[in-house]
């Protein structure tokens, strides 16, 4: 089957036929870095990583580029009420960002671009687009005029001409959540409210705004056209919009082919607020104990393109889910001798996977067939079918499957370190011996040291008092 995503653009399942081919160019908006990212954001975030980690197992060369935000509307704001530099803000909750992708697992980027770097590139698309008559001024600002690109409107499929009233107006603001559309700031005159944020160009004393940051960023590294563009549904319209207004009005080439963008996140079947208490950041729930990989499955679990309900029973179920597979490979490492290598199942098992993830990455199919996996294998292992150079191929189709979900992974050191695992094992071999008593004492000597055994159907669990 070949590969397939929902292109937003046309609004239908597309085979992925990249403009170089083996290579796939990669834009993903990135964070505006004024406060900590919260679960929403890395419900995308995730989805981003999952369509990045797929493609390179199917072997395309991606290049993945992630903008951060340092200079926009919130980030002024804060730096106005707080009375600190831009940097000092943008610096701090930057590394916290990294900080969380690492915590959940995500792979870095290729590039983290940040807008106060590229001014001089955005300079340069708004110079070209005022000398193709695409912009007009207004108190010191240059605008973008919607009127003079006919295709505006094609990937939130807005007709330009049936909008509210207010679509010949001009819009300021960085983010604006109405039904119209209207000329937007591409570079914002300074204003006293911007203290000393501003940058000295051909276009007067200002800065950017937000909406040319993307467009400017995107094609520094990735070319005038390239293969995916991906972010939340919330920025579809306007931002993304504008990205292709802007960007295909300055370079006459097609901006990008393919469009994905996740749903939603909510929290507990409710819309994600502080007024509700539901308002979560990583931290908060990683403070309160909750495991980051349980995060991840959460986060990962449902499609991207459905909305995403993030609930405390939820996160039961996924350590339910990712004890199973620890149990899973606890019980493979203790099978020895000869038998079945699974080399057939292990085959369809991939094939499966593959099939799913092939089908605009249905990752519910690919986990689906994972999980029939290991229960076939359990009752294999069950009969004694199993031999050492099977459970060796099911645990190395576990780890190719993990670079694509980051959660099919070994136990870490701190949930499980090796000597603890040798005891677990040689613990079963004492009760299939039926030397109960050093059965026993292996027991009371783990959980002594803070390590329960609880005995289940698919072999010994073992975790953390």
């Amino acid at each position: 089957m070949a590969l397939r995503f929902q292109n937003s653009l046309s609004r239908r399942k597309e085979v992925f036929e990249p403009l170089e081919a083996g290579k796939a160019g990669l834009y993903t908006c990135g964070p505006t870095i004024y406060n900590f990212a919260h679960i929403g954001n890395f419900r995308t975030y995730i989805f981003e990583d999952l369509l990045k980690r797929y493609l390179r197992f199917r072997g395309y060369e991606v290049t993945h580029v992630m903008n951060l935000t340092d200079v926009e509307d919130k980030i002024i704001r804060t730096c106005r009420e707080t009375g600190q530099p831009l940097a000092a803000i943008t610096g701090r909750y930057a590394r916290a960002f990294f900080e969380d992708c690492e915590t959940l697992g995500i792979d870095p980027a290729d590039h983290y671009p940040a807008a106060t770097e590229h001014i001089d590139d955005m300079v340069a698309i708004i110079r070209a687009l005022r000398e193709k008559g695409h912009t007009y001024e207004a108190n010191g600002s240059i605008y973008f005029r919607l009127k003079s690109f006919p295709g505006y409107g094609r990937l939130s499929h807005m007709d330009l001409e049936q909008l509210a009233e207010g679509a010949s107006g001009r819009v300021d603001s960085d983010e604006y959540e109405t039904e119209d559309a209207r000329d937007f700031a591409l570079w914002k005159a300074w204003s006293e409210e911007d203290g000393e944020v501003y940058w000295e160009t051909e276009l007067g004393k200002g800065r950017p705004g937000w909406h040319i940051e993307c467009s400017a960023m995107a094609m520094k590294y990735l070319g005038p056209s390239f293969d995916i563009h991906c972010g939340g549904v919330d920025n579809m319209f306007p931002h993304h919009e504008n990205e292709i207004a802007q960007s295909e009005c300055a370079t006459g080439k097609p901006y990008v082919k393919y469009w994905l963008h996740s749903a939603h996140l909510v929290v507990e079947n409710k819309k994600m607020s502080k007024s509700l208490g539901n308002f979560h950041t990583l931290r908060d729930l990683v403070e309160k104990g909750i495991d980051p990989l349980a995060i991840r499955w959460v986060l990962l679990a449902t499609h991207y393109r459905q909305p995403n309900n993030f609930a405390f029973d939820a996160i039961d179920a996924a350590n339910q889910s990712l004890s199973r597979i620890r149990d899973f490979r606890l019980r493979l490492a203790e099978v020895k001798g000869p038998g079945d290598d699974l080399a057939e199942a292990c085959e369809a098992c991939e094939t499966a996977f593959t099939e799913a993830l092939d089908d605009d990455l249905n990752i519910s199919g690919g986990l689906a067939a994972v999980f029939d996996f290991i229960r076939d294998v359990n009752k294999r292992v069950d009969g004694g079918l199993i031999g050492a150079d099977g459970a060796k191929n099911a645990l190395a189709l576990l780890d190719k499957l993990d670079s694509v979900t980051g959660v099919f992974a070994p136990p870490t050191e701190a949930e499980a370190p090796q000597d603890v695992i040798d005891r677990v094992m040689a613990r079963q071999q004492a009760r299939r011996d039926k030397d109960f008593a050093r059965a026993d004492a292996l027991r009371d000597e783990l959980l002594a040291e803070g390590w329960i055994i609880e005995d289940t159907p698919d072999g010994p669990r073992v975790k953390r008092t």
